[in-house]
């Protein structure tokens, strides 16, 4: 099992909890700059195809990551209801495609379960844990793995 390191989650977590089609994922909300609604994308070529584009974030060019389609699932258009997190992944700025985001919380490190030895490595990778909350479940995204080193080289430079 994936083993959650004391160091990168404290004893209290604050996540960001969304929604990416019926699945529900969080973040921790230190990695989170904000929380803004959809804006149209300038697409960019020979762009890997979960990256949809960029956006001009207040003089910042910012690059788009679709996490749907990063996360192997169903990519949808993004429409108005749709949000775009913005955070600070390896001390670079991206924004995240989200259905929406559902729910800040507050859980105790010991809440957040390993992720199970029956996932694949590549969700391993992405998913550092698990939480069982009331009825749901919520997969806890590692940003640091949804891009790799070299995925994102020259798009926002």
């Amino acid at each position: 099992m994936t083993e959650i390191k004391n160091n990168e989650y404290g004893e209290d977590q604050e996540l960001v909890a969304f929604k990416v089609g019926d699945q529900e994922y969080c973040v921790s909300i230190m990695s989170v700059r904000e929380i803004r609604g959809w804006t149209k994308e300038t697409v960019l070529p020979m762009a890997p195809d979960y990256v949809r584009g960029v956006i001009n974030l207040r003089g910042s060019v910012v690059p788009i990551v679709d996490l749907a389609s990063r996360l192997g699932l169903k990519s949808v258009e993004p429409s108005a209801r749709h949000v775009i997190i913005i955070s600070d992944v390896d001390e670079q700025i991206v924004g995240f495609v989200v259905d929406a985001v559902s729910d800040i919380l507050t859980t105790k490190r010991d809440n957040i379960q390993p992720t199970p030895d029956v996932a694949s490595e590549a969700a391993r990778d992405f998913v550092k844990g698990v939480i069982a909350l009331d009825d749901r479940m919520i997969n806890l995204i590692g940003l640091d793995n949804v891009l790799p080193i070299n995925s994102l080289e020259g798009v926002a430079a």
